[in-house]
């Protein structure tokens, strides 16, 4: 594990939480024989609403989908390309051809071959259809298919970030004989859920739980070295740290309370490993309705922002493991964040002047305004109680409303039925795919997920933004993402409260669960089950 990377993990969780990462290594990146055989019971939530990333970035499907369709390129922990099911690429001196020699004798899951054309149609339906993907590949001019082993992407203007975003989780390459009869904003039905990856779907019980089963022909053999994945839905997090202590499931992502993890971290049957993966870039923030007339006035959003105490939402919520992140670019991604940014202080006095300047005077009950706010089901519900009572005691009745993960998509970014909501949005492992979707006007698009759900609008932020998606230089780059920082913060476009990264528990009998930087993200080829442990 490099320097940098230690350092990053003992920022993102605190001194207490990294001194146990020595053992979670042990497994994630394991030095052992694999055996194979064996069934690995998997515990997640919330219920998935979607399998494939291919027109999503919800973390569902970029889970679920990688045991099943793979990317071009997978990541080490340093974020180094690797081959998958492009074999080399060369990258032209000005940066706008990217050229890929494409894995021979690979064959969908149907059977059928994998070819360059399958990668021209995912890049396509990528730029058409996902929210990061339209940003990712914006500048695609064309993807030239100059013989089945080769792609050629054609960019009209660079894109630096690129390179790092064609893996399984971020852009997956799915087979166009079965995609191209699905209309772009259509998730595949069980049974055309066809990859190259190394596992098969075979069920699918919402509410239940997902069968997953060895492709038997998957071109990496003897990989995966396990003969089946049940991936078991349980919602309720005391559930599943019963189902982890039971033996009832062997893994899961922050699968139990915050305020439980030290004790799985006492218990020697368990590996607790607390890695901030790379590719994820955590952030969690507070986005306000721009359509709701009273959250247009600055000085309401900049009342919401005096009445939340940062520090004791990490602590509260989070049980320490989290960092107050206040910009849109996460304290993770120290490349980019500007520490100039700092969270506007907790000051609920001020909060209620600005609220009595924007003309909401308390009324019956000390009510000044009723609000509906939602929240992303990943993160714990605690987080929406928390802001909840923050906002009561300045005179902001806050209706907390709870949605299964469907539902959730459906309220925020098709019917708009929300003032406030709580999202997940990760800034990925660079700024211009994790938060240019949520702020770019041109982003705002009802009915896609994971995208401008505020509704925000800037024309100084849309050139900033577009700006950075093109410079190839670093500190240049850096610039523009400091003055985007600045204007954010100012205009209190949102409320960015902490960067809290996922905690990963698994039986010591699960090895090598996580051998790059997109940790159980990843396809889990490499992962096998030890019967000696």
């Amino acid at each position: 594990m490099s320097l940098n990377r230690r350092r990053f993990n003992q920022g993102i969780i605190g001194s207490a939480a990294a001194a146990a990462m020595w053992p979670a290594m042990g497994s994630a990146r394991d030095e052992g024989k694999p055996v194979a055989g064996g069934t690995l019971n998997w515990v997640y939530y919330p219920d998935p609403s979607a399998l494939i990333a291919i027109n999503t970035s919800s973390g569902t499907g970029q889970t679920i989908g990688t045991k099943i369709n793979e990317g071009l390129l997978a990541y080490d922990y340093d974020l180094n390309p690797q081959p998958v099911l492009a074999t080399s690429w060369t990258i032209s001196d000005d940066g706008v051809v990217y050229t890929f020699r494409l894995r021979p004798g690979v064959k969908w899951s149907d059977g059928h071959e994998f070819t360059s054309a399958d990668v021209a149609f995912s890049i396509e339906r990528l730029k058409i259809a996902h929210p990061r993907g339209r940003i990712t590949f914006a500048n695609v001019e064309v993807v030239e298919t100059p013989d089945p082993l080769t792609a050629v992407i054609i960019l009209s203007k660079p894109a630096p970030f690129l390179i790092t975003a064609l893996a399984g989780a971020e852009s997956p390459i799915v087979p166009k004989h079965i995609y191209e009869a699905l209309k772009p904003e259509d998730q595949p039905r069980l049974e055309q859920t066809i990859g190259t990856g190394p596992f098969i779907l075979r069920e699918w019980v919402p509410g239940s739980h997902l069968l997953f089963v060895r492709n038997p022909n998957y071109w990496d053999a003897p990989k995966p070295y396990v003969d089946r994945l049940v991936m078991k839905i349980v919602l309720d997090p005391a559930a599943r740290a019963a189902a982890l202590e039971a033996g009832e499931v062997d893994i899961g992502a922050t699968p139990v309370p915050y305020g439980d993890i030290e004790r799985f971290k006492t218990d020697k049957r368990f590996v607790v490993d607390t890695t901030a993966y790379a590719y994820s870039g955590p952030q969690q923030q507070l986005f306000f309705n721009f359509d709701t007339a009273l959250l247009r006035d600055r000085r309401v959003r900049q009342a919401i922002a005096h009445a939340i105490d940062p520090k004791a939402l990490v602590d509260v919520v989070f049980f320490g493991y989290a960092l107050v992140s206040p910009s849109p670019v996460s304290t993770a991604l120290p490349k980019f964040y500007d520490p100039k940014v700092q969270a506007w202080p907790f000051d609920p006095k001020t909060a209620e002047q600005l609220l009595e300047e924007a003309g909401l005077k308390r009324g019956a009950g000390g009510i000044r305004a009723k609000l509906r706010l939602t929240q992303n089901p990943f993160l714990p519900s605690s987080f929406a109680d928390f802001l909840r009572n923050s906002l009561r005691r300045i005179g902001l009745d806050i209706e907390v409303q709870r949605y299964d993960l469907a539902t959730y998509l459906n309220v925020v970014y098709r019917d708009r039925a929300f003032d406030l909501t709580i999202e997940s949005l990760s800034n990925t492992f660079d700024p211009t795919l994790g938060i240019q979707r949520a702020y770019w006007s041109k982003n705002f698009r009802i009915g896609l997920p994971f995208s401008n759900a505020a509704h925000y609008s800037d024309p100084e932020v849309d050139k900033l933004l577009e700006a950075a998606a093109v410079e190839p230089n670093i500190d240049k780059r850096r610039d523009i993402w400091a003055k985007f920082q600045a204007i954010i913060h100012q205009e209190v476009a949102s409320v960015d409260l902490v960067a809290a990264g996922g905690v990963i528990i698994a039986n010591r009998k699960v090895r090598n669960f996580a051998p790059g930087a997109e940790g159980l993200n990843g396809s889990f080829a490499d992962i096998w089950i030890d019967p000696s442990a």
